[in-house]
């Protein structure tokens, strides 16, 4: 596969090439929270500097972004350069491939943000468009693409759900006051963005002692569009202590899943979980035997197409999912307000011996949500591995 070729020529007209790549993000953004498992994919079709069609990821099913945007333009996509965000697909899964879609309308250019790392394409419908002619240009707005499409890359390239750790903590990192109580923390801002986050989540998942604690119902609520479906609630129980009641078993509400361990299999807690209509499935328990295995876990989610998952648990699941080396990108929002040494911590490892072999993050979006602070990291060791194009 070739290396990215850069930022393209200017585009005849006032807008540029970096602006209508741009645009195609922000047209990809709109199906984050529907595509799924597909990737969330934005098209834009410009002809002699004017933009003649547009389009984003539909539901699974439904018309990937290169089409919409083609349908969009008709006879006026003939010689126009198409901006994607992802390299256009090169077979047949639950539609055509878009790649022969985009030579048979007669689109003259392709600008690619990001190749696509699927094994069944990975530089194919890049290499179908060049084999009939239609120029391509790689890597213009690559990093903003393989942020975005993060849970995606994780994937298709580990084979795992992406883990996205959410915290909510005071501003000296505690989750909890000292007996217990953690409502609300923040304000109602950040609990809104926080049911955003879920949106785009195809499961939620908390460990035994946060679902017996909280009772959590792990629903999206008052999201506007409203999700066309609920993310599936994960329960991680290795050893049965959580009962089937209360609204996380609820199929009412979403489907619940339970990952536990041969030995949390035998308890009586296993049939009433399947009773309630809960799906139950086993991994390993973990080396140090103080839970389910998180790799397993992780990996077993992906199996169900799950690409992100959104971890809600306590210090405890937080700690041990950083000391793994699991965890791709991190959500905190940090409330003004101090709960003291004797507060719950957000997490709940033993850390390294030194500053020198601490993990890092790299802070990629800062946003303020009334009087708390939403801050965006993704794990620097994993992003220099997964947010490149190639």
């Amino acid at each position: 596969m070739d290396e990215p070729t850069g930022e393209p020529i200017t585009e005849p007209g006032s807008r540029s090439a970096a602006e209508l790549m741009a645009q195609a993000q922000a047209l990809a953004e709109s199906a984050r929270s529907v595509s799924a498992p597909n990737p969330w994919v934005g098209c834009v079709l410009v002809r002699d500097g004017e933009v003649v069609g547009m389009g984003a990821t539909s539901p699974p099913g439904g018309a990937h972004a290169e089409v919409a945007a083609l349908a969009d333009a008709g006879s006026r996509a003939r010689g126009a350069t198409a901006y994607v965000t992802l390299e256009p697909c090169s077979h047949h899964g639950r539609t055509p491939p878009c790649a022969d879609a985009l030579v048979a309308a007669g689109v003259a250019r392709v600008v690619v943000a990001l190749v696509d790392p699927d094994p069944r394409v990975g530089g194919a419908g890049i290499d179908r468009l060049r084999a009939h002619g239609v120029g391509v240009d790689i890597g213009l707005g690559v990093d903003r693409a393989a942020r975005s499409l993060l849970p995606y890359l994780v994937h298709r390239r580990l084979g795992r759900a992406s883990c996205l750790l959410k915290v909510a903590t005071s501003l000296d990192g505690r989750i909890a006051a000292r007996d217990g109580s953690s409502r609300w923390i923040t304000g109602p801002a950040a609990r809104a963005d926080a049911h955003r986050l879920r949106a785009e989540s195809q499961a939620v998942v908390v460990g035994a002692g946060t679902a017996v604690a909280d009772r959590p119902r792990l629903t999206v609520r008052d999201v506007t569009p409203a999700p066309t479906r609920q993310p599936m609630r994960v329960v991680l129980d290795a050893r049965g202590t959580v009962p089937a009641d209360g609204p996380l078993f609820d199929p009412e509400l979403a489907p619940t899943l339970v990952i536990t361990t041969p030995d949390g299999l035998a308890t009586d807690a296993a049939p009433a979980w399947l009773a309630a209509g809960a799906k139950v499935l086993t991994v390993t328990p973990a080396a140090d035997g103080g839970g389910v295995d998180l790799a397993a876990s992780l990996g077993l989610l992906g199996g169900l197409e799950v690409l992100q998952a959104l971890v809600e648990g306590g210090g405890r699941l937080a700690g041990a999912l950083l000391a793994a080396g699991l965890v791709d990108r991190l959500v905190a929002y940090v409330a003004p307000t101090v709960l003291g040494r004797d507060g719950r911590v957000a997490f709940d490892t033993a850390g390294p011996g030194s500053i020198a072999h601490a993990d890092r993050f790299r802070l990629v979006d800062v946003t303020r949500l009334g009087d708390d602070v939403r801050l965006d990291y993704v794990v620097a060791e994993q992003a220099d591995g997964l947010l490149v194009s190639t």
